[in-house]
């Protein structure tokens, strides 16, 4: 009996060891050029189950997130991203999604956009 009671206390310890956060702060990095390209990026991973925070900084590519990892995982936060026609480091949009955001918001170097104009 002390023996299973021993047993139980220590696994359930490991559960603890182990336990995913439930307000992780996370940063990737994600392709994109302007204003369009932010509401695109924030709203696509807000609404994967489990992200509690997006702010995509313009100037640097980085999406700033606040997420409960028991609901959820950054590579599903990329799938959902890349699905809005947006690259992280890990996963690239298909072209067929790319090909479909606005003009201003191609970011891949064969679409550069130079005029400034975002």
């Amino acid at each position: 009996m002390k023996k299973t009671i021993l047993t139980a206390v220590m696994a359930l310890m490991m559960g603890v060891t182990f336990a995913q956060e439930k307000n992780k702060k996370l940063v990737m990095e994600v392709n994109g050029k302007c204003g369009m390209c932010k509401e695109r990026i924030e709203k696509a991973a807000l609404n994967v189950k489990g992200v509690k925070y997006a702010l995509w900084d313009i100037p640097t590519h980085q999406l700033s997130l606040i997420i409960d990892e028991r609901k959820t995982d950054p590579m599903k936060i990329k799938t959902a991203i890349v699905a809005v026609g947006h690259d992280t480091k890990e996963l690239k949009a298909t072209d067929e999604v790319y090909d479909n955001i606005h003009p201003c918001c191609k970011y891949r170097e064969d679409n550069t956009d130079d005029s400034g104009q975002h």
